[in-house]
């Protein structure tokens, strides 16, 4: 059994006070484990080119305000 098949098993297997703990846990958890993928990427000039055709986008009045 892998890991991941071990950890379904365990989830299933929580009544729903602890499931609702595990959700909430696991939420703050993915966050900021994308987060950090976001500051590391922008960090290391990954996002500069989409950063950049969106400007352009921007400037030629391609982009819709928010």
């Amino acid at each position: 059994m892998t890991k991941v098949q071990t950890i379904e098993k365990e989830v299933q297997s929580l009544n729903q006070k602890e499931l609702s703990e595990f959700r909430n846990w696991f939420q703050e958890f993915d966050s900021e484990v994308w987060d950090a993928q976001i500051e590391e990427d922008a960090q290391s000039g990954k996002l500069d080119k989409i950063a950049q055709e969106a400007l352009e986008e921007h400037e030629r009045g391609e982009s819709k305000g928010l």
